[in-house]
């Protein structure tokens, strides 16, 4: 994680099983952390973000399960910013950008634009050991 996320002051980590409800679990935990850090659910980052996890998590359990029985997504807040992470143990590093620019529309291709329209960032980060990745999403609040 990079410097600037790891200076944010609120922290949580919630991890499920690699299967259709994580999506749900992952979007209502959001809101419920979202909450209790004082975003209002009308804050106009607060739809897209659901929606970004929603897509990420939707990922991951999709693509990952198989080599992932597990997904993490780790959630990151300060007064003007909210970061997530979306954790599998697949190897697969997706090309975040090159989604936007590729033939065909993707998730990932509406993951990156609706980031990048709200001013944020997408990162995909591997795991040391190469048998895994973390996407984070930095947005502004």
């Amino acid at each position: 994680m990079s410097s600037q996320l790891e200076a944010l002051p609120h922290r949580h980590v919630l991890t499920v099983p690699a299967m259709g409800s994580a999506v749900r679990m992952a979007r209502e935990t959001a809101e419920q952390v979202l909450a209790e850090w004082g975003v209002r659910p009308q804050h106009p980052s607060v739809g897209p973000a659901l929606l970004i996890l929603s897509e990420l998590v939707t990922n991951s359990v999709r693509h990952a399960a198989v080599l992932s029985p597990n997904v993490t997504v780790i959630f990151a807040g300060g007064e003007d910013t909210f970061a997530f992470a979306v954790h599998d143990r697949h190897p697969y590093q997706p090309a975040l950008y090159a989604a936007v620019t590729g033939p065909g529309s993707t998730g990932l291709a509406t993951v990156v634009e609706l980031t990048l329209g709200l001013g944020g960032t997408a990162v995909v980060r591997g795991d040391a050991d190469g048998k895994g990745k973390s996407i984070w999403i930095t947005l502004p609040l």
